[in-house]
């Protein structure tokens, strides 16, 4: 099996050092592993533990929030790791439906929906793992980050790339 595949043929997307979201050698972030699963279209699971609940037994709004904002811009950042299409969020519309549990599989996913030479929309939804249920879900509208804002060719700095899944 390709390291970059999981046994359902999801492609692993690239992580960073320290990203809150992504970043796997940050101490307090939530290190999530996020996979394409079509042309535009990734998911991740993530079990929250205790200590970001808001209510007892509810996750955060804020992070919520942060997990839709990260799963909505990466549906748009393309296909070839080594050139990223990164993108700031310019508009955040998020819709919360349900209580999201901590102690519970999640299932996240986002979608690139319009797609411009410097904006683009997309959409991300966090599913109860076991009942399959939509719980929270999210509008984007991003910006493309300026060339001079962030040189590509530095971005192993950042520790961007794909850290293989130890099984």
């Amino acid at each position: 099996m390709n390291h970059d595949h999981d046994q359902t043929g999801r492609l692993l997307q690239p992580n960073s050092h320290m990203c809150f979201v992504c970043g796997l050698e940050n101490p307090v972030g939530l290190r999530l592993r996020i996979y394409r699963t079509a042309l535009g279209e990734i998911e991740t699971s993530f079990t929250a533990p205790e200590h970001f609940q808001g209510y007892p037994g509810v996750l955060h709004g804020g992070i919520v929030a942060s997990l839709l904002d990260e799963i909505s811009g990466r549906a748009q950042m393309g296909d070839d790791p080594l050139a990223p299409r990164f993108m700031l969020t310019a508009k955040l519309e998020v819709k919360y439906r349900q209580n999201v549990p901590v102690g519970v599989p999640l299932r996240i996913v986002g979608r690139a929906l319009k797609s411009k030479d410097r904006t683009a929309e997309a959409w991300a939804g966090i599913y109860h793992g076991e009942t399959g249920g939509l719980l929270a879900e999210a509008r984007t509208v991003l910006i493309s980050v300026p060339p001079e804002s962030l040189d590509a060719s530095r971005l192993g700095e950042l520790g961007w790339r794909v850290y293989p899944v130890e099984e």
